[in-house]
């Protein structure tokens, strides 16, 4: 088990920044990859980012080149840093950890953090 607590969220203007911050209760290095996730009104959770124990990282195509995810192993806390922010990414931003067994997946969420842009 594991605790996730996202911060950051807020109201923006399009073009603008954020940056988003999930905290863990336990060593995120034990789990195989820690992520975030979006969901807006009327939608379907999707994945935003995604970074491996070993710091491989992944990305939406409709983030790349705006976003970028990273990991601070020793505060257990992974972040979202988000420029050039557009409407559409309005959503509750999600962390998620993830954890590989044998053949049995593992994921945790944490509550969601509310971002807003504005036109």
């Amino acid at each position: 088990q594991v605790q996730l607590v996202e911060s950051g969220g807020g109201l923006v203007q399009a073009g603008g920044s954020l940056r988003l911050s999930c905290a863990a209760s336990r060593n995120i290095f034990s789990f195989n990859a820690m992520g975030w996730y979006r969901q807006a009104p009327g939608k379907q959770r999707e994945l935003v980012a995604s970074i491996s124990n070993g710091g491989t990282t992944n990305y939406a195509d409709f983030v790349k080149g705006r976003f970028t995810i990273s990991r601070d192993n020793a505060k257990n806390t992974v972040y979202l840093q988000m420029n050039s922010l557009k409407p559409e990414d309005t959503a509750v931003y999600h962390c998620n950890a993830h954890r590989r067994i044998i053949t049995t997946d593992y994921n945790y969420w944490g509550q969601g953090t509310q971002v807003t842009v504005s036109s």
